[in-house]
C-alpha cells in the first residue's frame, strides 16, 4: 500500500488533488461554512427596513441610553418627521429618510444626513451610527405615548 505517512492518530484521511486531508480538518471547515451561512441570514434580518422602523416609532417617543448613561430622546413624529433633544432639552425639527438600507436623519440645526442601523433585542431598538461606526451604540431605555418635552434657548428670558 502506498501513498504518504500519516501521523498516528490522524484518524481517516480523504485525498484532495494530491493532499490528504485528516477528517476533522475537513469537518471543522464544513462547520466554519455552515455557521457563516446561518449567520449571514440572521445579521440580514436583523437590521430593520424602513417599514419596520416606522411601524416601531411612529407616534412613540424613545429615550436612549450609550455606555450605561442617558444620551438623549427622540419623538417620531407622522411622515417620518422627528424631534430630537439630547439631555440638555434642547429640540431638534428634523426628518428621516431610507438611504441603502439605513435609516438617515437631518434636522434643521444639522442638514448634514446622520445614518443608522437600527434593530431590535429583547429590550428594544440598538442603534448603531454608520457614519462612523466606531461609535458606541445607543440603546432604547423608554418608549412612551407621551410628546417630547422641549425647553427653548429664550425659556424664562
Amino acid at each position: 500500500m502506498g501513498g504518504p505517512p500519516r501521523s498516528p492518530g490522524a484518524g481517516p484521511v480523504k485525498r484532495v488533488a494530491g493532499y490528504i486531508e485528516p477528517w476533522h480538518d475537513r469537518a471543522m471547515r464544513i462547520l466554519a461554512l455552515l455557521l457563516t451561512l446561518t449567520a449571514l441570514p440572521a445579521a440580514a434580518q436583523g437590521m430593520m427596513t424602513a417599514g419596520e422602523f416606522d411601524a416601531y416609532t411612529e407616534g412613540k417617543t424613545f429615550t436612549y441610553g450609550s455606555m450605561g448613561a442617558p444620551y438623549g430622546t427622540e419623538q417620531y413624529l407622522k411622515n417620518r418627521r422627528v424631534r430630537w433633544s439630547f439631555e440638555n432639552g434642547q429640540c431638534q425639527e428634523g426628518g428621516w429618510y431610507e438611504q441603502d438600507g439605513l435609516i438617515c436623519f437631518t434636522y434643521d440645526t444639522e442638514p448634514e444626513p446622520q445614518c443608522w442601523s437600527f434593530r431590535r433585542s429583547a429590550a428594544g431598538l440598538i442603534a448603531q451610527f454608520e457614519n462612523d461606526p466606531s461609535m458606541t451604540e445607543l440603546y432604547e431605555v423608554e418608549r412612551s405615548d407621551a410628546p417630547l418635552t422641549c425647553s427653548g434657548p429664550d425659556v424664562g428670558v
